[in-house]
């Protein structure tokens, strides 16, 4: 068993401000030429991404930040420990004196989905198969905090 260790000093730490949104499944939807009867499949197909809306806007978000504050020129390859926590918007009905657990739609693993290929796209790592180790949280603000998603890269052999 391999042990890897929260790094000390991480490499990017950041807070995105803003409403984080999920990036839907891919699925493969076949391509047909010719209508009714003469319905033929052509042996290709179509990837389609079904994210909702607001996915682009957060992803562009994500980049932004990334790109303000990390250099130009250095992309991490190497293996790397990250974690995101996720502040999810207070719905109204949430109570006013106690902050629920934010066990409800959009699930973790899309929103973690859509923000590492934003700091990919940022240039902060070549690619994600890159990270090794990954601590993901999602919450729901608490009352006057702002949405968004805590941030921290970090090398796992630091």
């Amino acid at each position: 068993m391999i042990a890897i260790r929260v790094p000390d000093i991480w490499e990017l730490e950041l807070f995105v401000a803003g409403r984080p949104a999920p990036q839907g499944s891919k699925m493969a939807r076949p391509i047909y030429r010719g209508r009714g009867s003469e319905r033929v499949f052509t042996g290709k197909v179509a990837q389609v991404e079904s994210s909702k809306s607001g996915v682009d806007a957060w992803r562009s978000d994500v980049r932004a930040a990334a790109e303000a504050v990390w250099p130009v020129n250095e992309t991490l390859d190497v293996p790397l420990v990250v974690s995101l926590e996720f502040v999810m918007p207070r719905p109204a009905s949430a109570p006013k004196r106690s902050t629920p657990p934010a066990s409800k739609r959009p699930d973790l693993s899309k929103l973690c989905r859509a923000t590492e290929d934003a700091l990919e796209s940022a240039g902060v790592f070549v690619d994600d198969a890159r990270i090794v180790t990954e601590y993901l949280s999602k919450r729901i603000a608490e009352i006057g905090e702002t949405p968004g998603c805590h941030i921290r890269v970090g090398r796992a052999d630091a």
